[in-house]
């Protein structure tokens, strides 16, 4: 009997052993990996900005990195008065300010789904070789069909003409709602017009395909209604009073210049 208890005594002292170990290499790999996970995020954010800005080229990450710095300035702004505000743009972090009740409200018109909007924003102003601002980058988020979906818009400086639509994190099912990263789908988006000229948001997602005059209508994802609804939502809200509406009348029609 004692043997057999000398015996469950080993074998327990060594499966705690073991998973002593097992917690403190994970532990310890957690630590190191952690500033090369930051940086690839930090690297694939700044290549779905350049994107969204058409200063996308294919090259190594310093060459992304090297043209982000030449061309990119992210400023910090008030999301209630479109106005800038100091910050640092580098650290800041959406999804944990919408989580912080201090720091976040929950919109009154809440059709992009996103259950709480934080108070600030990155906004990134995209220069031309003069030194003159020619496009806008402003984050989005919204509802797809099984998730919240996060992108960017890229606008022209007279915040109306898009340049790109390009989303960068998302759980649709690919086929259908994933389609929204197909680069076909993608290219319909330039030279569309996203306010009319009464400046009341038009842009919208058309099931069934957008004639080739309309200036705000873009193709909906096939097979994919609610995936495209959900786009449509986002943008809608984004654009509106409750999320870069205020920047927006601000700095209308190169007011950024």
């Amino acid at each position: 009997m004692s043997s057999n208890k000398e015996t469950f005594g080993k074998t327990l002292g060594f499966v705690v052993v073991v998973c002593l170990v097992c917690a403190a290499l994970v532990s310890v790999s957690a630590v190191k990996l952690k500033p090369l996970q930051t940086a690839n995020k930090l690297l694939d954010q700044q290549t779905k900005i350049l994107e969204a800005a058409g200063l996308l080229e294919l090259g190594t990450k310093d060459g992304i990195v090297a043209t982000y710095e030449k061309f990119v300035v992210a400023k910090m702004i008030d999301l209630d008065t479109g106005k800038f505000i100091e910050g640092d743009a580098a650290s800041f972090d959406e999804r944990r300010d919408a989580r912080d009740v201090t720091k976040s409200i929950k919109p009154a018109n809440d059709i992009a789904g996103i259950n709480r909007r934080a108070n600030s924003s990155v906004v990134y102003l995209v220069r031309n070789g003069a030194g003159t601002i020619d496009s806008v980058i402003l984050p989005i988020v919204g509802s797809g069909l099984w998730d919240l979906m996060y992108g960017f818009i890229g606008l022209e400086v007279d915040l109306n003409t898009v340049k790109s639509v390009v989303y960068s994190d998302h759980k649709e099912t690919p086929g259908l709602g994933a389609e929204v990263l197909n680069p076909k789908w993608k290219a319909l988006w330039p030279g569309k017009k996203m306010f009319d000229q009464q400046n009341a948001i038009a842009i919208k997602i058309v099931k069934g395909g957008a004639k080739k005059d309309d200036i705000h209508g873009v193709d909906a994802l096939s097979g994919a209604t609610l995936t495209s609804v959900g786009v449509e939502k986002t943008l809608h809200f984004w654009l509106g009073e409750e999320g870069y509406g205020p920047f927006i009348n601000n700095f209308r029609d190169g007011g950024l210049n």
